[in-house]
């Protein structure tokens, strides 16, 4: 991040209680950060300087934080009017130090953070809603919603969501086929619409050993594996993945107001409504099953994904390869097709 663009003037923490007693924080960032330097966080945390110093130095000190990217110099105007260049500490170092430094603001710094760590840990998000309310002087609250659309469109979440809808089908059972291959055609329906193949076309036809990663763009960790080869949503391009996120999220919300009505219906109507909502939102409708089976799909990915991985080890280091060969013994366990 350029210096140029950072105004360290501009950014400040303010710490304070709420009638509740409740800790809270504000901030104003500048360059989508905040950089107070050492007054300002002697100030913040009502401890001396040199008190701030010396956690600052034990920071770098136990290898905690690496100064060369949380330090930056930046020209200030002292009140003699001559300008120096002073050091300014990012969010990083302002978190490091406030879980070191003893003092009331200090113990009020470290319940506030803990009570955002333990709501992230325990519920999977932390959200500042003021903030977002705001919009966070940018475009947080756009990457939220997009962020909850690619969640939304995951196979685990988009599955519960669509089986807790249709599970108020007056002829659903998990346990009929027609019920399975339900599932399927609504998946399908869904992939169609976003990019114009069916789940299983977009893995046969995408999977390919010679590609960058096998033609995936997106997989869990530093290397695809197998089971990532086997997810259709793995193969979208980040156009195709915002609009299959799109379709799914706006039909998600669409088939629950539905079913909040508590109108009467059979798995039949479900598709006649899911085929209405694509229709009145100009997309495209499969009308049919495809031209590649998931069997084929299946055996295609997995193909393609040995041959990848053959090309693979012929230039990882040998620390790669074990970590591979964990990755290999730990998806023997995974059976079945499971396109997403």
């Amino acid at each position: 991040m350029s210096n140029d663009l950072i105004q360290p003037q501009n950014t400040e923490m303010i710490m304070y209680q709420t009638e509740d007693g409740l800790t809270k924080i504000d901030v104003q960032m500048s360059g989508e950060t905040v950089w107070l330097s050492l007054d300002q966080m002697a100030d913040l945390f009502q401890r001396d300087k040199s008190t701030i110093s010396r956690h600052i130095k034990n920071v770098f000190g136990e290898g905690e934080l690496d100064r060369n990217s949380v330090v930056a110099k930046f020209a200030t105007t002292a009140a003699d009017g001559k300008t120096y260049q002073v050091d300014y500490y990012n969010l990083d170092v302002i978190i490091s130090v406030g879980y070191r430094v003893k003092s009331l603001r200090g113990t009020q710094f470290r319940i506030w953070a803990n009570s955002v760590l333990k709501e992230y840990l325990i519920k999977g998000f932390a959200m500042n809603d003021e903030l977002l309310k705001k919009a966070g002087g940018g475009n947080y609250f756009d990457e939220l919603l997009e962020r909850i659309r690619d969640i939304r469109s995951s196979e685990k979440v988009f599955w519960r969501k669509v089986l807790d809808i249709y599970a108020t089908s007056m002829d659903y059972d998990p346990r009929m086929e027609a019920s399975v291959l339900f599932f399927k055609t609504v998946q399908n329906k869904m992939h169609w619409a976003a990019h114009g193949q069916t789940a299983a076309e977009k893995i046969f036809f995408s999977a390919d050993s010679s590609k960058p990663n096998m033609g995936l763009y997106s997989f869990r960790g530093s290397h695809p594996t197998q089971a990532d080869a086997l997810v259709a949503k793995n193969y979208c391009n980040q156009e195709e993945l915002e609009a299959l996120n799109g379709i799914v999220s706006a039909y998600l919300e669409f088939a629950e107001m539905q079913a909040r009505r508590h109108i009467p219906m059979y798995m039949k109507d479900w598709i006649e409504t899911l085929d209405g909502f694509l229709k009145l939102s100009k997309h495209d409708i499969l009308t049919d099953a495809g031209r590649i089976s998931a069997a084929m799909a299946e055996k295609k990915a997995k193909d393609e994904y040995h041959k990848f991985r053959a090309l693979q080890d012929r230039n990882l280091s040998r620390a790669d390869k074990d970590f591979m060969a964990v990755l290999d013994r730990a998806e023997k366990a995974i059976t079945g097709y499971k396109a997403d």
